[in-house]
């Protein structure tokens, strides 16, 4: 059964950034965007860059830092291409100062 973990405090996340986390041996990206807190697999799927070094191009979408894949940061599909394979999407939720996602 799933279950939450914390990952960082909502302080080490500005608005606007993405951080990448280590839950399990799996790279997370995290993000702070106007729509809340939202994570998803680390890795590019076309190149396996840090989408967590990549910018947002609104509210739920990350580029790729690499070759400007997006990818939605709710459903993890890929929006453009060079990327055709989806990330995977994770749950979260915020406790206290805490930000945790499901894995």
């Amino acid at each position: 059964m799933p279950d939450f973990v914390a990952v960082l405090k909502k302080d080490a996340l500005p608005q606007g950034r993405g951080k990448c986390v280590e839950v399990n041996g799996k790279r997370i990206a995290v993000f702070h965007t106007g729509a809340g807190y939202l994570a998803i697999d680390d890795g590019c799927t076309h190149a396996d860059a840090s989408l967590a070094e990549g910018g947002l191009v609104d509210d739920c979408t990350v580029e790729c830092p690499w070759h400007g894949a997006q990818f939605d940061l709710k459903t993890g599909a890929a929006k453009t291409l060079p990327a055709v394979e989806p990330v995977k999407p994770y749950k979260v939720r915020v406790t206290g100062d805490n930000i945790e996602v499901e894995v």
